[in-house]
């Protein structure tokens, strides 16, 4: 079940809602998980033993740190910690990262292994760093113990983020488990938020994301330079809108039950440096991996070399995060580069140019980027990549580029102007600049017309991915 679905949005989403608010507050946590653990189950039946798995393991291991820290039996407590990890990270290897590796055995020993021919439990990568990031914020003393199992368990298999994010440590929403209130104007500001993310996904990923499509599938002869870019600046386009305008729906979805989930995006096609996209783009997987990979193997403490050797295994890791394919080891290893050498050698360079030309070095090597992330298999690619560098059989411009160009020329340029803050900043100064009944008005306004727009183009479309749903 995914958000832009007639299914999710006429009856999963008004149900839930429903029970939630009818019932008393000390039912609210248990109406989430069992709601929950029913979307999860929608697609994957059998892969809710996981998460229950991952619930109990967790919850175990913080009630053990915890009871092991007030004991003063330090070794007890990094030993739950120890184990917690383990067994978080042995599922997380065995369902996502076991065929890879049976292929590298098979590639480089010529062993007839066996294929696992396993389904990958989606939203695995996300709430795996979510039950990880518990124990060891329990550990260090940075949140409290959580000894209500319903409680715990809603946070880890809360649906509004569950299967693409963004990734909620445990000490952000703690309290609000307990103790959040429910109004309102912030379930107003969550349908506000949710529309939102709606109209990005349905209305301008999907429909760009059919370029990308027909770019991506034609042959070697038919494949123009200036196709091959304007599917890359397509994918672009696409990726961004569906996943922030998931990460939207996650958000607006968390606010109608009162949570306040961090944001996930903030305009990182406005970057000037990949340093800075990377502060913008998927800022909770950023921060995660700061704060329990890259902090504690030193960080920037303890030189350029130590930090410098961090980096490329925060990258590595990256990587791998997102898929078991050398692809996306590939994609992590060209930011891990892009990113020392930013740090080595450009920082200074870069500092001082303007901002249109460290945005256009930015974007070039962003969208170069997406061109590796958006293939499973490099080998597959190749005539695609020849193409991107002027080696098209078809040449730099055909008539087909020009058509895709032309019929497209609308959507891409609504689509470039909403992945900006230009928007906004315009709307808020000069459209609505202050909190009015004209303000309350337009909102109802605007939430409908998208509403209506985007049922619409989900009764006529078959074409409804979400792009991280892999991950």
């Amino acid at each position: 079940m995914v958000f832009s679905s007639l299914l999710f949005l006429f009856r999963f989403l008004p149900a839930v809602l429903l029970a939630y608010y009818i019932l008393p507050g000390r039912f609210h946590n248990l109406v989430l998980f069992i709601a929950s653990l029913f979307f999860y189950a929608w697609g994957e039946p059998v892969y809710v033993v996981l998460i229950l798995f991952s619930t109990l393991v967790d919850y175990c291991a913080g009630r053990t740190v915890a009871y092991c820290r007030a004991a003063g039996k330090k070794r007890g407590a990094l030993l739950a910690v120890v184990f917690s990890a383990t067994a978080n990270l042995a599922l997380l290897g065995f369902f996502k990262y076991g065929n890879f590796f049976l292929q590298i055995i098979h590639g480089m020993t010529g062993l007839d292994v066996p294929v696992l021919h396993l389904a990958l439990p989606i939203g695995i990568s996300f709430y795996t760093f979510q039950t990880m990031s518990y124990t060891i914020d329990v550990y260090r003393g940075d949140a409290k113990v959580q000894k209500n199992l319903i409680a715990f368990g809603a946070y880890v298999s809360l649906f509004p983020q569950l299967i693409a994010g963004p990734i909620i440590r445990f000490r952000d929403i703690a309290q609000q488990l307990e103790q959040r209130r429910e109004n309102l104007s912030c379930f107003c500001q969550g349908i506000l938020r949710f529309m939102t993310g709606l109209g990005k996904k349905v209305l301008i990923a999907n429909q760009i994301g059919v370029l990308w499509e027909e770019a991506a599938g034609m042959q070697a002869g038919e494949l123009a330079t200036a196709t091959a870019w304007l599917g890359i600046a397509a994918f672009t386009l696409q990726i961004y809108f569906d996943f922030s305008g998931y990460s939207d729906m996650a958000i607006g979805l968390g606010a109608m039950f009162g949570f306040h989930f961090p944001e996930n995006f903030n305009y990182p096609y406005e970057s000037r440096s990949i340093t800075e996209f990377w502060r913008r783009w998927h800022i909770s997987l950023g921060t995660w991996f700061r704060e329990y990979v890259y902090i504690p193997l030193g960080g920037n403490r303890k030189g350029i070399r130590r930090q410098m050797i961090n980096l490329a295994i925060v990258w590595l890791l990256t990587g791998l995060w997102h898929g078991a394919s050398f692809s996306f080891v590939l994609w992590g290893v060209y930011y891990g580069v892009l990113v020392v050498a930013e740090k080595l050698l450009w920082k200074p360079v870069l500092s001082k140019l303007p901002d249109f030309a460290g945005h256009i070095y930015t974007m070039f090597f962003v969208m170069i980027g997406w061109g590796i992330f958006s293939w499973q298999d490099m080998a597959d690619a190749a005539g695609y990549w020849k193409a991107l560098f002027f080696q098209a059989q078809a040449g730099i411009v055909n008539r087909q580029a020009m058509y895709l160009l032309s019929s497209n020329l609308v959507l891409l340029a609504i689509a470039a102007l909403g992945s900006l803050s230009l928007p906004k900043r315009l709307t808020e100064k000069y459209l609505l600049p202050e909190e009015t009944v004209r303000r309350d008005v337009a909102g109802i306004f605007y939430v409908s017309i998208l509403f209506l727009a985007c049922v619409a183009m989900l009764v006529n479309s078959s074409y409804n991915p979400f792009l991280y749903f892999r991950f």
